[in-house]
């Protein structure tokens, strides 16, 4: 058995092959290939611990994730966990990975598809809301997808050490772009032509300023419950398509189940990110126009991108193997 830890998995990791993973995956998941039981979520409070099992023609895992909202507060992340990675045939566990860090750069890689698939092909400029682990991923995978001039980022964390911050970021970009923090988030939305949401906040984190948003590429990545919500309404006066990854994302997140039960977007306008990955020569957005992503993530996901990452390190000899 191959154990992966972050320092292994970046050891093999190619920022724009996972975007290509990711867009595999959705492929995969729109042609069917897959089966993929219903997340498990067991709530403890504040707290979440999820259960993601996937099974795909060539191989089966599960991710187990922690969310404990006050870790931060105690010194330990956020969130945590593993992902297993076992044999078809005979089941035996082949793998296991760092899963906090999995879903780190898998998640990046999803808001990186957005970008490459619902934004200008000329978008110079994004911002990210939301300056923690997720955030990092966001504008590297953002700054991969696009060639970009400048990133924006805000947080709403006072105490934050932006310099450390933005110099690891700067560092693992490793390209000659800009980065400035925004004093204010309608700052960071006038500037910033793509918008990527990273948090797990309650209450919207953008301006309900429908001219503000107009002509953006918005994609929402933080809000995985009904309680949760960072998108204001004015987004769906804008916006002709609501592009999404499963139907369970109707559901699942406050971003969507409400505006949806309120009437304020309908049915009709829900497009699956899969259906336009399929399609490499989509036309892209025009100047002026709004387009909207909003993921909830799968562990379809997960489970290819860790699959690819176990793959290359077998290849190139990196990991710890042990038995039991």
């Amino acid at each position: 058995m191959l154990i992966l830890n972050e320092k292994d998995m970046r050891k093999v990791i190619s920022w724009p092959k996972v975007i290509d993973s990711v867009e595999e995956a959705y492929r995969i998941h729109r042609r069917g290939e897959y089966y993929m039981p219903d997340r498990i979520g067991v709530e403890r409070g504040k707290d979440t611990v999820l259960y993601m099992p996937c099974f795909t023609k060539e191989i089966f895992g599960t991710k187990f994730l922690t969310l404990f909202l006050d870790n931060p507060k105690k010194g330990y992340p956020y969130l945590d966990g593993l992902m297993l990675l076992n044999d078809l045939e005979t089941g035996k566990t082949l793998s296991v990975l760092d899963g906090r860090y999995l879903t780190a750069v898998r998640t990046g890689a999803v808001g990186g598809v957005g970008v490459r698939h619902i934004s200008r092909e000329d978008v110079r400029s994004a911002g990210i809301i939301g300056a923690g682990q997720q955030g990092f991923f966001q504008a590297i995978y953002a700054a991969n997808a696009r060639d970009l001039d400048h990133i924006y980022l805000f947080d709403s964390n006072p105490n934050k050490d932006w310099q450390g911050y933005v110099e690891n970021l700067r560092a693992e970009i490793g390209q000659d772009i800009a980065i400035t923090v925004s004093k204010t988030v309608e700052e960071l939305v006038d500037k910033s032509e793509v918008i990527i949401t990273t948090t797990p906040s309650e209450t919207p984190v953008l301006p309900n300023d429908a001219d503000l948003l107009r002509g953006k590429c918005v994609i929402a990545i933080g809000s995985y419950k009904h309680e949760m919500r960072e998108i204001p309404d004015c987004i769906w006066q804008l916006v002709d398509n609501v592009y999404i990854e499963l139907e369970f994302a109707l559901e699942e997140t406050g971003d969507l189940y409400y505006p949806l039960q309120q009437g304020l977007f309908s049915e009709d306008q829900v497009r699956y990110i899969g259906d336009l990955v399929k399609e490499k020569d989509h036309p892209l957005p025009l100047k002026g126009e709004t387009t909207f992503f909003k993921s909830v993530g799968m562990g379809l996901l997960d489970l290819y991108v860790a699959q690819k990452l176990y793959e290359q390190a077998l290849e190139k000899g990196i990991g710890q193997q042990i038995e039991f």
